[in-house]
């Protein structure tokens, strides 16, 4: 098996791609006219966004993410060589601001931000073998 998809459910998918290209520099790869769904271009797993009711029409419960409520025990982490930039680009686009940029113990720099349905998301550098 690997990994094709990381699908998250959100509120609005065409505001989600939008913030999306704007907080992180991502490209769409794909936007479904109903406005139901999305992919971002971001190597070779796809960043997909499917509207919140998708869920339920595909038999699932979820606990859907919200910007006032704790995070989810998830993260989608974004790779980049200068994190400091990166987050500060992403909160000027109006990304929440998590932890600021830190140098952790392995030699990485990470950052952490939500997104406007609530998402962690992860800035780090590269992580060398």
């Amino acid at each position: 098996m690997k990994l094709g998809y990381v699908i998250l459910y959100v509120a609005n998918v065409p505001a989600t791609v939008d913030f999306y290209e704007k907080a992180f520099g991502l490209q769409r790869r794909f936007l479904h006219e109903s406005g139901q769904y999305a992919e971002m271009e971001t190597g070779a797993t796809a960043l997909a966004f499917a509207a919140e009711e998708m869920a339920k029409d595909n038999g699932l419960t979820v606990r859907f993410n919200r910007p006032k409520e704790d995070a989810a025990a998830v993260e989608v982490a974004l790779v980049t060589p200068d994190v400091a930039a990166a987050y500060e680009r992403a909160v000027k686009a109006g990304a929440r601001a998590a932890q600021p940029p830190k140098q952790k113990p392995w030699g990485q720099t990470v950052a952490y931000v939500r997104d406007l349905d609530g998402v962690l998301v992860e800035l780090c550098t590269p992580i060398s073998p």
